[in-house]
């Protein structure tokens, strides 16, 4: 397997992480909508935040589940197993969030109250362990450079 291919998961992370973030405040300027001046509503309504916000959710869905298989994927091509430890149950516990969350969309749409406040807290959830997964992942990603860096014996 390409040295390389250890990276990818990494680097999808990050750049996931980045869009989840770019998509809370979308969402966040949405919900300002709702709330602000008939006049405010209407110069913010033509730059889409509700819709954009979905839109980036549904890709977010799909990176999400990309990278937790792509992870385990490479993990097992690596090493012939998985590691059974806390970076594997927190990226699992991320993307059954991420399913849960996405699953109020039909709720959401309706306009309902309750969809929303578990919209926010279920994505506030999520965004604490993606934050812990990161530090986790910067951890995992020096062992694999630390073992790049030691030579070793042939035939192994």
């Amino acid at each position: 397997m390409p040295f390389a291919l250890n990276f990818v998961h990494p680097l999808l992370m990050w750049v996931l992480l980045g869009l989840m973030l770019y998509s809370g405040y979308l969402g966040f300027k949405a919900s300002l909508i709702r709330k602000v001046s008939a006049e405010e509503r209407k110069a913010m309504l033509p730059r889409q935040f509700g819709q954009r916000h979905a839109q980036l959710g549904a890709v977010i869905l799909g990176l999400t589940l990309l990278g937790a298989a792509g992870g385990m994927a490479v993990t097992f091509l690596k090493n012939g197993k998985l590691f059974i430890g806390p970076h594997l149950f927190v990226g699992l516990a991320v993307a059954v969030l991420v399913i849960a969350t996405a699953s109020l969309g039909p709720s959401l749409q309706k306009g309902k109250d309750w969809a929303r406040s578990l919209h926010v807290a279920i994505n506030g959830g999520v965004l604490l362990l993606f934050g812990w997964q990161a530090i986790s992942g910067i951890a995992i990603v020096q062992k694999l450079l630390s073992s790049a860096a030691s030579p070793t014996p042939l035939g192994t």
